[in-house]
This record gives structure tokens, sequence and C-alpha cells, in this order.
């Protein structure tokens, strides 16, 4: 059986190569949209807009780095700038139509890229990977 130190190098090999797959995913699915700008997009969606000083906090960026991702983005049509409702001082970011739609196509490409490679997995793998996915990820230190 494998040290705990051995199953640490283990896991932080794994990990670091699921990392450089999703990079590498995400290039296929948009070549012009990174692995934080589609990560960014997609937060956007799923929290109906905020603002970009959210996004720099919630992911630990640099305002600068957030800036130049929604200025791609802007420029792509997937995000466009709309006055807060309470404060129209303060602009937030919304995904637009085509943002919307290339998440989607995005989505059913990465549905399908994870149903091929776990097509061999029985239901009993999947349930534990997931939830042991959903645990590592859950521990915040």
């Amino acid at each position: 059986m494998a040290s705990r130190n051995e199953n640490l190098e283990t896991i932080q090999r794994e990990m670091t190569a699921f990392a450089r797959r999703a990079r590498g995913t995400a290039a296929r699915m948009h070549p012009e949209l990174s692995l934080v700008s589609f990560t960014l997009l997609a937060h956007l969606e799923e929290r109906n807009g905020c603002r970009a000083t959210d996004l720099a906090v919630h992911y630990l960026l640099d305002k600068s780095t957030v800036s130049r991702q929604v200025a791609a983005l802007e420029k792509l049509g997937f995000v466009e700038r709309r006055p807060d409702p309470e404060d129209h001082r303060v602009q937030m970011l919304h995904t637009t139509p085509r943002g919307a739609e290339a998440l989607a196509t995005a989505a059913r490409n990465r549905r399908r890229m994870f149903d091929e490679r776990l097509a061999d997995w029985d239901a009993e793998d999947l349930a534990r990977f997931a939830d042991y996915l959903t645990r590592y990820n859950a521990a915040r230190p």
C-alpha cells in the first residue's frame, strides 16, 4: 500500500494533468476563450451578472487580469455592461445571448467528453468519484 506522501504526490501529479487537460479542452471549445475567460463567463451567467471587482475577489485574481479577460469577452460579444439598478455609478457585467450560447455549446461538448472518457466506469465508481470531487472542492483552507 502506498504511503500518505506517495499518495499526495500522485494526487498532485494527476490534478496537474487534469488542469492541463481542462485548459486544452477550453481552447477546443472556443479557440478565443481561455479557461479563465470561460470560468468568468460561466460565473456571470450563474450569478445573473456581477461587478468585475466581485469576479476578482471570488477567484482571487488581480483586477488587471479580470479587466483583460472581460475586455476579451466583450470583444467577442459574450459580455455586456449594464448600470447597476441600485447604483447607476456601478457597471454590472452580464452574459449576452451569444455568450450564453457559447457556454451552452461548451457544456454540451464537455458533457460528451466526460461521457466518453468515463463510459466504462460503473455507477458506483462514478458516484464515488463525484463525491470525492465534491468533498475536495468543498474543503477550502
